[in-house]
């Protein structure tokens, strides 16, 4: 087997940034959901049936898609991204985990018992023609943990073969391990009983399906014929990650920020990678174009650049930036330039797909050091008795005014829905940048996470009052207060962001650089008005307009309000699974006889208002 090229460099600041984030009080954890799949209309998970292809069979998952192409796949549970794998044999990758087609644990209520997982299964290929004095292999490149989570040896990768009278059967499997290069694995084709018209293989993870903590990645898959077990030539040029923003530092902010100081705010170069994968050094020619997406402006004509690609390598691909602006529409317009990087045409045995990206870039209302996607969570290893603190530097090259916050929240148990906390911004934090103190200059409390609901994945929150702010900088961040559950709310994690993050944390009385490597997920909204996510802002119903009784209790619970309303209520154990859902009205019998003696939480949502949750004692 051949093993494809990495860069070391990246996955030794990757290994570094993991066991780092170990220490102190910063810790990161796996993705409870995958909030870019659970709003993909329904239409867009839709299998296409075909009648059966031929061979060759190609699959590189080249393309802005993020479910599998259905003239090829039968299934739509894996994730295609370019975001979760590191170094691949080309950009795009099938990536395994935990979570369905929707984005949601396969099964939420368990964390122990590994089970298969996601599934990848092709459409039906006729081999009926050929035989085993064919030759026939079929290939692929696999790797372990990617940029999430290492699978355990129990969390399998398997490769399953469907014979002609209708069983699966297993011909290849690997144990779980720590991040490793992308790996290719040769398989031969001899068993008469898959010469037949509706030959299918299927890729399966085995995973506890409570997490996304177990990621395999999946990438250019070949089968044909001819071939034999040292076939293992890619002979493919291609990108193999996404370029770098036009921004030098920021994934996005507002247009007219930028157009205070665009020398200082754009970055000089743009990169990306480029996978040689012959064995032979080859020669290239790549550039890019430029244009403003809402006037057609040409901001970069064709620019091409010549270069020696070494063999088996991925090497930086660099072009200058531009330095072309076009007037703003309005004082808080959005504004998207659109670059298009290429190679110019190569000889490839795969699709020229790989060969050309085109990158936007977004000049809206917020500030964002992300690129809009988690690869895991951030959280703080809090104290039951002191508070903890997240803040994120900004900063702003003309005066503007803060109208709230848009945070990405992973998902946790006990449910974070259950906890409060405050957005807070600061001018300065003490011990940070020569500040003796902090100086706070506003406070949005009470706040309650919420997932994914909106644009981007991110909640919002409305600043009930404006803040102005002074060119320069300033700190927006989270404060979650002492005696909130001794546990950190889940952020969402941006690993494909090399470099500082621009995070402080502070969970006893002084503040601490950030050592996880990555951006935390949070993004002050500038500018024009903002609407909440939630009408409410999640304002809970008054702790004291409901109560249950008895409590502690045998056998039944009530719950009383204030007024006779039909209400929601959820029961869920204290790792936050629930045991018990229904509607009830006040003090009537919710039946409890079946749950175990313990501790339980109970709460209601009335009129689309979530109230403060309650212990229950079961006896």
């Amino acid at each position: 087997m051949k093993k494809a090229i990495i860069y070391i460099f990246p996955i030794f600041l990757y290994l570094l940034a993991s066991v780092v984030s170990c220490y102190g009080q910063e810790r990161t954890g796996s993705l409870g959901y995958n909030a870019v799949l659970q709003h993909q209309p329904a239409k867009s998970r839709t299998v296409k049936k075909t009648t059966a292809t031929t061979l060759p069979f190609f699959e590189d998952f080249t393309g802005y898609g993020l479910f599998p192409d259905n003239t090829k796949w039968v299934e739509n549970q894996v994730y295609i991204n370019n975001t979760m794998c590191v170094s691949p044999v080309s950009r795009g990758v099938a990536t395994f985990d935990a979570l369905n087609a929707q984005g949601t644990p396969w099964d939420p209520y368990s964390n122990s018992d590994f089970r298969y997982a996601d599934s990848l299964t092709s459409q039906p290929i006729d081999l009926s023609g050929h035989t085993p004095a064919d030759s026939v292999y079929l290939s692929f490149f696999y790797q372990p943990q990617g940029l999430g989570f290492y699978p355990l040896a129990a969390d399998s990768f398997i490769l399953f073969m469907r014979v002609r009278y209708g069983d699966w059967l297993p011909v290849w499997k690997m144990p779980g391990s720590a991040l490793q290069p992308f790996t290719q694995v040769m398989i031969p084709i001899t068993d008469t009983l898959y010469f037949y018209n509706q030959f299918q293989f299927r890729f399966v993870n085995i995973a506890a399906l409570n997490y996304a903590d177990a990621i395999w990645n999946l990438d250019y898959i070949r089968m044909d014929v001819g071939r034999n077990m040292y076939d293992t030539l890619v002979n493919d040029i291609g990108f193999s990650s996404n370029p770098t923003f036009l921004l030098n530092d920021y994934t996005s902010m507002p247009y007219r920020q930028f157009l205070a100081n665009p020398t200082a705010e754009r970055a000089l170069t743009y990169k990306d990678s480029i996978h040689n994968n012959y064995t032979t050094p080859q020669s290239i020619t790549y550039g890019f174009t430029a244009s403003d997406e809402g006037t057609g402006t040409v901001l970069q004509t064709n620019v091409t650049n010549t270069t020696i690609l070494n063999a088996d390598a991925i090497q930086e691909a660099t072009n200058n930036a531009y330095t072309t602006t076009v007037p703003s529409p309005g004082a808080n317009s959005k504004v998207v330039f659109k670059n298009t990087h290429y190679i110019q045409a190569t000889s490839t045995t795969g699709s020229a797909g790989n060969d050309t990206i085109v990158k936007e870039q977004v000049f809206d209302n917020y500030l964002a050091y992300d690129d809009g996607t988690a690869e895991q969570s951030y959280y703080l290893n809090l104290f039951p008795s002191l508070p903890g603190k997240i803040a994120i530097e900004q900063h702003l090259n003309t005066p503007d005014t803060m109208q709230g916050m848009s945070i990405y929240f992973g998902r946790m148990a006990p449910p974070s829905a259950y906890k409060t906390f405050s957005i807070v911004v600061y001018s300065e934090i003490a011990g940070i940048n020569g500040a003796v103190a902090d100086n706070l200059l506003y406070t949005q409390d009470p706040c309650y996470p919420g997932y994914g609901e909106v644009i981007n994945d991110f909640w919002t929150y409305k600043f009930d009052t404006p803040l102005p702010l002074p060119a320069g900088t300033f700190y927006a961040g989270v404060l979650m207060p002492a005696e909130s559950g001794s546990d950190s709310l889940y952020f969402g994690l941006d690993l494909n962001r090399i470099g500082s993050n621009h995070a402080y944390y502070n969970v006893l009385s002084s503040w601490n650089t950030s050592l996880v490597h990555g951006a935390i997920m949070m993004r002050p909204l500038l500018g024009q008005k903002v609407t909440s996510s939630n009408i409410s802002d999640a304002i809970p119903v008054p702790a004291d307009s409901w109560q249950v009784y008895p409590n502690p209790t045998t056998n039944n619970i009530n719950i009383s309000l204030q007024e006779n309303n039909t209400v929601m209520y959820i029961i869920s154990d204290m790792q936050g699974r629930t045991i018990k859902n229904g509607t009830t009205s006040s003090d009537s019998e919710i039946d409890i006889i079946s749950l175990q003696p313990g501790m339980y939480l109970i709460n209601i949502t009335c009129n689309g208002v979530t109230g403060t949750p309650k212990k229950i004692i079961k006896l």
